[in-house]
């Protein structure tokens, strides 16, 4: 049993986490946050301790903000895109059990005073700004360090923002230069 609370956007939602993992859940029924849900919210969070799961899309990294910014010491999952696709929709209700076991072991704190570890030179030496491919790459090493995917500059604001060192990073780097090299 995961002893947080896990805040996701829908009812299927739950299902498919349930079919990965012993959770209790609160659903938000989109961006609707209505005030009992925030209450129920603030309840988990003050007594548990909240983990964010939302989707994978605009409308999840809304809510994933706005529920941020209310309760700042949330944690955060987060399933790649291309795991959370299915059936021409994208949501947590789309992502395998190992898909949502993967994301929940990699969960990450919001740092609300960011370090300044990396920079805009950071992501185009690495080829995941500024390039043809840079938008793929993005989001497979966004999997592997746990953060999600990304445009490149929420990328950067979450390598600052979630506590991922610089060691971290370049393994990340060096494990997707070495599976791509393996590809060719």
């Amino acid at each position: 049993m995961i002893k947080e609370v896990l805040v996701v956007e829908g009812k299927m939602d739950v299902v498919a986490i349930n079919k990965a993992v012993e959770a209790d859940c609160i659903i938000t029924e989109g961006f609707n946050l209505s005030p009992r849900c925030l209450d129920d919210i603030e309840k988990a969070y003050k007594k548990r301790g909240i983990i964010i799961l939302t989707d994978p899309d605009s409308a999840g990294e809304r809510i994933r903000k706005y529920v941020s910014r209310r309760f700042p010491k949330a944690k955060h999952a987060f399933v790649p895109v291309k795991d959370a696709t299915a059936n021409n929709d994208i949501g947590i209700e789309q992502a395998s059990p190992d898909a949502i076991r993967k994301a929940l072991e990699k969960v990450r704190t919001l740092d609300w005073e960011p370090g300044n570890n990396f920079t805009g030179a950071d992501l185009i030496r690495a080829g995941i700004s500024g390039g043809a491919a840079a938008s793929e790459k993005r989001a497979r090493l966004g999997a592997r360090l746990g953060i999600g995917y990304a445009n490149a500059k929420t990328f950067l604001n979450r390598l600052n923002h979630y506590g991922v060192s610089r060691e971290e990073f370049e393994t990340a780097l060096a494990e997707e230069d070495k599976a791509n090299e393996l590809k060719s």
